[in-house]
């Protein structure tokens, strides 16, 4: 059975977006090249199919097809993977971990099933079909309003007590209340918090980032985490600017994806920005837009 992890989390984790052709096929090389870059230049903590990663959109036999080459660049750059977990089927969330653990797979992210908000006995249920069935490998949680219910201490604290593999928690957000909330639960469960709440939660705690915005400068995103609280503060104000940019140039995008494809795209100028259909992505203007709205400091040259 896996133990409590100690207090000092790695640092950065950081996702994989899915890239699609034309056709909407997946391109498995562009897909291996994107998990090799960010290994190289950002962290080797990496996931896929969290809600940036259309976990929720893709087919079966999509979700083997992108696991496998993920397992295997994984294996090829040295990172520690992640697979997320997005389905409104508890089977088939629990199918999907059978055959990611066959590939070798051992760290997994939950979200709670969105249909309707789950209920106390409801989410005691989820945890003990993933976690409880599952005792040799290991699990996030992503806390997010898009399942319709936010988990607060009261209910971590049980699950954690319940299942030990339940090591982890993913946040967005900028409360204080939640950030000081959520605290009270370390070191038995770490933290990963995108970077406004993470740098409010630095001055105090010690607990990973979560990235998002920082993405599109790999160094300075290092930087963000290494740097003392008064430059975190100052970050901050360049990355408003930054997720300000996002929504001028794709306000109208009510899927992650659409942005995280955009943020990476500065790493990788030929990155695809499709997203699977139904839902809408960015086009070149977009692109180009938000490009021209990152402070100077932020563009990689």
């Amino acid at each position: 059975m896996s133990t409590p992890p100690d207090s000092s989390p790695p640092t950065i984790l950081a996702t994989a977006v899915v890239p699609w052709n034309e056709h909407f096929e997946f391109q498995e090389d562009v897909f291996r090249r994107q998990v090799h870059t960010i290994a190289r230049e950002l962290t080797r903590d990496i996931y896929v199919f969290g809600t940036a990663g259309e976990g929720y959109a893709v087919s079966e036999a999509q979700y083997d097809q992108i696991t496998r080459a993920f397992w295997e660049s994984a294996r090829e750059a040295q990172v520690t993977p992640m697979i997320g977990l997005i389905s409104l089927s508890l089977p088939t969330i629990i199918a999907r971990i059978e055959r990611s653990r066959a590939l070798g797979f051992r760290l997994f992210q939950l979200s709670l099933p969105s249909w309707g908000a789950l209920n106390d006995a409801e989410v005691d249920r989820f945890f003990a079909e993933t976690c409880g069935r599952f005792p040799d490998c290991q699990f996030h949680h992503y806390n997010l309003m898009r399942t319709k219910r936010l988990l607060t201490s009261v209910e971590y604290r049980r699950l954690a007590a319940a299942h030990p593999n339940f090591i982890a928690v993913k946040n967005s957000t900028t409360d204080p209340a939640v950030i000081a909330d959520l605290m009270t639960l370390q070191p038995r469960l770490r933290f990963y918090i995108t970077e406004m709440g993470y740098a409010m939660a630095r001055k105090t705690h010690d607990l990973g980032l979560l990235i998002s915005l920082a993405c599109v400068h790999p160094g300075r995103a290092k930087a963000f985490v290494a740097g003392t609280d008064a430059q975190r503060a100052a970050d901050v104000e360049d990355l408003k600017a930054i997720l300000a940019g996002l929504k001028a140039s794709g306000g109208r995008f009510h899927i992650d994806g659409a942005y995280d494809k955009m943020l990476f795209r500065m790493s990788d100028p030929t990155f695809p920005l499709r997203l699977l259909p139904p839902y809408e992505y960015a086009s070149e203007q977009d692109f180009e837009l938000f490009k021209a709205a990152i402070p100077a400091g932020w563009r990689q040259s």
